[in-house]
């Protein structure tokens, strides 16, 4: 049984990916600050104390681990673009600098491949409604996608025969949250259904099982195909008005929807590089199910 650790594997992502994982068989360690809470996932995980401290030697955790993902992110509850709140300076040692460092123990302890969840913010700022393409020139405008292409360009460095490495830029990450904890829509069903206004918005999202089997896709896939890579992870550009009208249904509620948002200078982004790998979303049929699940 292949064991894999997982960084921040009780994250919002993170338990995502772990719970793929462990369906598909594999031997889960989990990595992060403190341990899960019992029953946190369907089925018994290790526990390793693992930090993003630069400083920190810690080697061990990598011991008798064949596969890394690391999907941990140190930030303000709530925030990554602006989850430096007023310590940017602390925010990039941990984030990039520890990152990295988690980077080389890997290597240095032998894991075969390492995944790394970067983010669609490393791209930055592009020409109105262009798609975002994995070659296409990054040129991040926050602090949080700097730091995700900085990581992203350390790993690569790493990489070699021994070394496998991939980075997939995810977006807009949904799905159910895990025991005790509300999903990212919480906020916006509880606006709708109470009656306040709800502002037009568009965005590209992505389940968190359809994350969870990219990740793996990298773990399996053969190596001269994914080596040294980055690959956007995206599936459908929708916004408040669908995924609200779903609710709607649902609940029967009698309040308007949102207005249509204007998508015509969105930047889709483009997944033609890890589809043509075997990787495919669950698309609008997912996110129905998901917001009538949500719903109840």
């Amino acid at each position: 049984m292949t064991r894999v650790l997982v960084s921040g594997g009780t994250g919002y992502a993170g338990r995502f990916i772990v719970e793929h994982l462990l369906e598909r068989g594999y031997k889960v360690t989990v990595g992060g600050r403190t341990a899960p809470e019992p029953c946190f996932f369907s089925k018994d995980v290790a526990f390793v104390p693992l930090l993003l401290d630069p400083e920190a030697d810690q080697i061990e955790a990598f011991d008798n681990v064949y596969y890394f993902v690391h999907a941990a992110f140190e930030h303000l509850p709530g925030r990554y673009r602006g989850g430096e709140g007023d310590d940017p300076d602390g925010f990039r040692r941990a984030n990039l600098d520890g990152t990295v460092r988690l980077f080389e123990s890997a290597r240095d302890a032998g894991v075969r491949r390492c995944v790394f969840l970067s983010s669609r913010a490393a791209y930055g700022p592009q020409a109105a409604g262009a798609l975002l393409e994995e070659g296409m020139l990054a040129r991040p405008d926050t602090l949080y996608g700097e730091i995700k292409l900085q990581a992203e360009r350390s790993l690569l460095s790493l990489c070699g025969h021994d070394f496998v490495t991939a980075s997939l830029r995810a977006t807009g990450i949904y799905g159910p949250a895990g025991p005790g904890r509300t999903h990212k829509w919480a906020s916006l069903f509880e606006d709708y259904l109470s009656g306040r206004i709800v502002p037009p918005r568009i965005g590209t999202e992505v389940h968190g099982e359809d994350v969870a089997k990219a990740v793996r896709l990298m773990l399996e896939v053969d190596t001269v195909r994914i080596n040294g890579g980055t690959f956007n992870v995206s599936d459908i550009l929708t916004g408040n008005r669908e995924i609200l009208s779903i609710l709607q249904r649902v609940t029967h509620c009698p309040h308007p929807l949102p207005e249509q948002a204007d998508a015509s200078g969105y930047n889709p982004m483009g997944c033609c590089k890890i589809q043509s790998l075997g990787w495919r979303p669950g698309g609008r049929y997912l996110l129905r199910r998901t917001v009538e699940q949500l719903a109840g």
